[in-house]
């Protein structure tokens, strides 16, 4: 292929790993030789069902990561837009007024505007960009290239899953521009709040087009989840057992598995909620008093609905970090030239994070006046998930411990959510006590805990992504120097961002509050507000260098070679720019765990998962000799 040149160093068998077509003497399953195709038939499809309604699923991977970077952008945008309402409350925003509108109000800010900038934004950032715009490209990108398929199991259920997606899009951008505004309950959207179209304006037509939004975004995960499982169990190429797939695919499965188990019951929180608001039942309203005046609503609790939205709430987090805990493990053990430090034990934390996942979402409800007793079981249970956590952490530490690192931004971004993790984890720990998170639950410290372990840590993960696999998703590569440049505005701009709201947040400064300048407690605070203000604009705006160097990249990046990385992993061994169905000759096999880097005894640095223990007798170990051919 077309790197073998630039490479003279690569061993025989390493070359022949990577050569594509034949490039190994076993057949492929019978999962994937039916789907082969020849090249001519893909070339001829019309454009229409090429790129727009395609069923290829690296196509439907960048349908949904250039979807979710236009999502970014908006929410970045209105979380810019209460950032400059929080930082210079007493302000003019008259400026504004060509942009927003009658939500400009004797140049401030209408207050309950400023409501749904919060919500809109969370609902965005949690759903469209890290649920969508993360699991959705890389699942879709990865799963079929790293475990040997031709596409994915059902490629128009798979597209049928983006298109879902990008309804949903569309419903929920069209709630921005309605009369009463788009929904303000916050991205949590509790009754009655939310139940009651009566209570706010934001609670009118904008609430009811965000549930049903949500309910296409669930059909549409639900779609893809069930496809990511499948493909897995059920599409491995010939050799590919359980125990040599990549950490990426375990992440990705388990997270499926996530999205399967409990998106349903979000999606059964917002039917019910609907009949609430539009059918007079009263799931979860009760003894409701309007402007003096008593509802007939009986027998329905808040908190109910508070039980069924974070038992998706919190495996939420989960389906956004997981992803990104995969693809960093990744790009960790191929730029620090090791095999991943723990692999088994990686596997098992996986798995110990996805059990307890399900068993801990009243972390978030210590504050609703639950039994102690069933607070204390819930802080423990909160507290052991800790524990696999930090089994993930020591091992990506010793992965990179005397490796021999390759400094390159997506390695970059992959020690900077380490990093990230480590310290939103520790303030995790102080939340998951329930005595503290009492203190502590409506301060700005819970908004620094999940934006730097889950918003920010996912971003990191999101960036490290798409530097690493863009080469193969377009056969280009980012330019490395503008990928520094956009590491180190993002993540100083993240530390200084969520740092400080840690120390108001200690002294007892209220999360959502549209200005906090009646409180004289609080006045000390002010120049810091300006600070975060002004850091987050700063980071908001670092990000568009990313965006030029993606999209510059795609049209005038420099040719990327078949393996640029030299990395381990099956879909290194396709063509530069692979075709529907992803190998033009039969699907490689695979001999060995994806993790042969330095091996001693071996010629080269790297040993890819397709090379067979008979052709590098030199670095085997004793149990591979015997399996040697």
């Amino acid at each position: 292929m077309s790197d073998m040149a630039a490479k003279p160093n690569l061993s025989p068998s390493v070359q022949e790993a990577q050569g594509g077509r034949g490039s190994s003497p076993v057949p492929a399953t019978e999962h994937g030789d039916h789907l082969h195709h020849d090249d001519h038939e893909h070339h001829d499809q019309h454009w229409l069902w090429k790129y727009v309604f395609s069923q290829d699923h690296k196509t439907i991977a960048k349908q949904f990561l250039i979807t979710g970077m236009i999502w970014a952008i908006l929410g970045g945008t209105l979380s810019s837009l209460f950032r400059l309402q929080l930082g210079w409350p007493e302000g003019s925003m008259q400026w504004l007024t060509p942009f927003l509108g009658k939500w400009i109000q004797a140049g401030k800010l209408n207050p309950e505007f400023y409501l749904a900038l919060v919500t809109m934004h969370g609902t965005i950032m949690v759903f469209f960009v890290l649920t969508a715009g993360l699991s959705g490209t890389f699942s879709n990108f990865l799963i079929p290239l790293q475990v040997g398929a031709r596409d994915m199991a059902s490629g128009f259920m798979n597209m049928l899953s983006y298109w879902f997606f990008f309804l949903s899009s569309i419903v929920m951008f069209s709630s921005l521009f309605i009369e009463t505004g788009p929904a303000s309950a916050g991205w949590t959207i509790y009754p009655p709040l939310s139940a009651l179209p009566q209570s706010i304006p934001g609670s009118g037509a904008g609430m009811t087009l965000w549930l049903v939004s949500m309910a296409l975004f669930i059909v549409s995960q639900l779609l893809g989840g069930v496809n990511y499982v499948t493909t897995v169990i059920n599409m491995r190429t010939r050799g590919m057992s359980m125990s040599k797939l990549p950490l990426t695919i375990w992440a990705f499965f388990l997270t499926a598995i996530l999205g399967i188990l409990s998106f349903p019951v979000l999606f059964s929180a917002a039917l019910l909620l609907i009949f609430d608001r539009s059918f007079g039942t009263s799931f979860f309203l009760s003894d409701i008093y309007i402007a003096g005046q008593a509802l007939s609503n009986q027998g329905g609790s808040p908190v109910l609905f508070q039980h069924l939205f974070w038992f998706l709430g919190h495996p939420e987090v989960y389906i956004v970090i997981m992803p990104a805990m995969g693809m960093v493990s990744e790009v960790l053990a191929t730029n620090a030239r090791k095999p991943i430090f723990g692999y088994r034990a990686m596997i098992g934390s996986l798995i110990g994070i996805s059990l307890l996942s399900f068993v801990v979402w009243a972390h978030h409800m210590f504050v609703t006046g639950m039994n102690p007793f069933l607070g204390s079981v819930f802080m423990f249970l909160t507290l052991i998930i800790a524990v696999p956590s930090g089994v993930k952490v020591f091992n990506w530490l010793a992965t990179l411990w005397r490796g021999n690192i390759r400094f390159t931004a997506a390695m970059l971004f992959s020690i900077g959510f380490v990093s990230l993790f480590i310290a939103g984890g520790l303030t995790g720990i102080i939340l998951g006590n329930a005595t503290l998170d009492i203190q502590m639950h409506n301060t700005y410290f819970v908004v620094a805990h999940f934006h730097l372990v889950m918003g920010s840590s996912a971003f990191f993960g999101l960036f490290a992504g798409v530097y690493h696999w863009f080469p193969k998703m377009f056969g280009r590569m980012m330019d490395e120097k503008l990928g520094y440049i956009h590491f180190w505005l993002t993540f100083v701009g993240v530390y200084l961002v969520f740092m400080p709201m840690h120390y108001v947040g200690i002294a007892g400064f209220p999360r959502r509050y549209y200005a906090w300048t009646g409180f004289d407690a609080f006045s000390q605070f002010a120049d810091l507000n300006k600070f975060i203000s002004i850091a987050a604009i700063l980071a908001f705006f670092g990000q568009f260098i990313f965006i030029f160097n993606f999209f510059y990249s795609i049209f005038r990046g420099r040719r990327a070679t078949q393996n640029p990385w030299n990395s381990t992993t099956l879909e290194w061994t396709t063509p530069v720019n692979p075709g529907h169905g992803n190998w033009p000759g039969e699907i490689p096999a695979v001999y060995r765990w994806p993790y042969d880097y330095s091996k001693p005894g071996s010629e080269v640095d790297f040993i890819p998962q397709n090379v067979p223990y008979s052709k590098t007798q030199s670095s085997n170990l004793p149990y591979e000799q015997d399996m040697a051919e």
